[in-house]
């Protein structure tokens, strides 16, 4: 059992998805899809639907408010031209 854990978690690091290539704007709007997809399946009614919504614009303001404005600013100073989302 002491040699099945590490030797999961190894095959785990090493066959996962890379993360780190994504940049972390991208990696904030997909997690902020992601909880959208969770909370519209959660949902019962319309208005459940609604506040799901709601949630989902308040991430991702705070997706491109936060990583994505940190990413543009890092590229400008790199002079790399980081495309915001459309």
């Amino acid at each position: 059992m002491h040699v099945k854990l590490p030797f999961t978690l190894f095959l785990l690091l090493l066959l996962g998805p890379p993360i780190y290539a994504q940049s972390l704007c991208a990696q904030c709007f997909n997690e902020a899809k992601e909880e959208l997809k969770k909370c519209l399946e959660a949902a019962i009614s319309q208005e459940d639907t609604i506040s799901c919504d709601k949630k989902q614009q308040a991430r991702a303001k705070t997706c491109e408010n936060g990583e994505c404005k940190i990413e543009r600013s890092q590229g400008d100073k790199k002079g790399e031209v980081i495309p915001g989302k459309k």
